[in-house]
C-alpha cells in the first residue's frame, strides 16, 4: 500500500513508479547498491545528513517506510557491497519506490548546486582540466572517496580512478533525476542496471 500523500503529485509520483517483475535475487541486489551509491553521491555534494533523509520521508509522508534513522540504516545497510554486515535486510519495492521519491525530492532542493557543479565539471572537459582542481568538485571528490571507502567494500581491480569516474557520473545523474520528471528516470536507471524491464 502507498503511503497516503498529501498533495496529487505526491501520489501520481507514486503510480508512475510501477512495479517490475524481478527474475532473480541478483537484480534486486542490484537495485540495492544503485540507490545507496546514488544517495551517497547526494550526500557528498550536499552535505545530506540523516536527519534530511527522514526530513524529506516526513515531508513525502513516507515515514512508514523509512521513519527512523535505525530503519534508514537498515534500508542503506542491505546495499550487498556495503562494509557493514549487520542489520541487513531484503528491499522490497516499496522500499525501493520510497528511496527513489526521497533522493529525488533531495536532488531538487539542491538542484542550483548540482547545475553549478555540472557546469563547472563540463567546462574542466572542455578545457583538459582535472576538474578536482575547482573547490566545489574538489571538495565532492574528496568527501564521495571518503565515504565509498569508509562504506563500500571495493574489488581488488577498482581503483581510485575508476571511483572517480563513478563520482563523476553519480554527479551528473543526480543534475537529472532533480527534475520534474526525475523519479521517473532514476526508477527506470535502477532496472537498467539490473537489466530489468519496469
Amino acid at each position: 500500500m502507498p503511503p497516503t500523500a498529501n498533495t496529487t503529485s505526491d501520489s501520481s509520483r507514486w503510480q508512475d513508479l510501477r512495479s517490475p517483475k524481478l527474475n532473480n535475487d541478483g537484480q534486486l541486489e542490484n537495485i540495492k547498491s544503485h540507490l545507496d551509491l546514488v544517495l551517497l553521491a547526494l550526500e557528498a555534494i550536499a552535505n545530506i545528513s540523516s536527519e534530511a533523509i527522514l526530513q524529506a520521508a516526513k515531508d513525502l509522508n513516507l515515514e512508514s517506510v523509512v521513519g527512523d534513522r535505525i530503519t534508514l540504516w537498515r534500508l542503506r545497510a542491505s546495499n550487498p557491497q556495503r562494509k557493514s554486515s549487520g542489520g541487513r535486510k531484503k528491499l522490497d519495492v516499496e522500499e525501493a519506490r520510497s528511496l527513489v521519491l526521497i533522493i529525488c525530492f533531495l536532488a531538487n532542493q539542491h538542484q542550483e548546486l548540482l547545475r553549478r557543479a555540472v557546469s563547472l565539471l563540463e567546462q574542466a572537459t572542455e578545457q583538459n582540466k582535472p576538474p578536482h582542481q575547482t573547490a566545489l568538485l574538489g571538495n565532492y571528490l574528496d568527501q564521495f572517496i571518503n565515504y565509498y571507502q569508509e562504506r563500500i567494500t571495493n574489488s581488488p581491480d577498482f581503483s581510485s580512478t575508476l571511483i572517480s569516474q563513478l563520482a563523476w557520473k553519480l554527479l551528473i545523474d543526480l543534475l537529472f533525476y532533480s527534475g520534474q520528471n526525475g523519479h521517473r528516470l532514476l526508477w527506470i536507471a535502477i532496472f537498467d542496471a539490473a537489466q530489468i524491464s519496469p
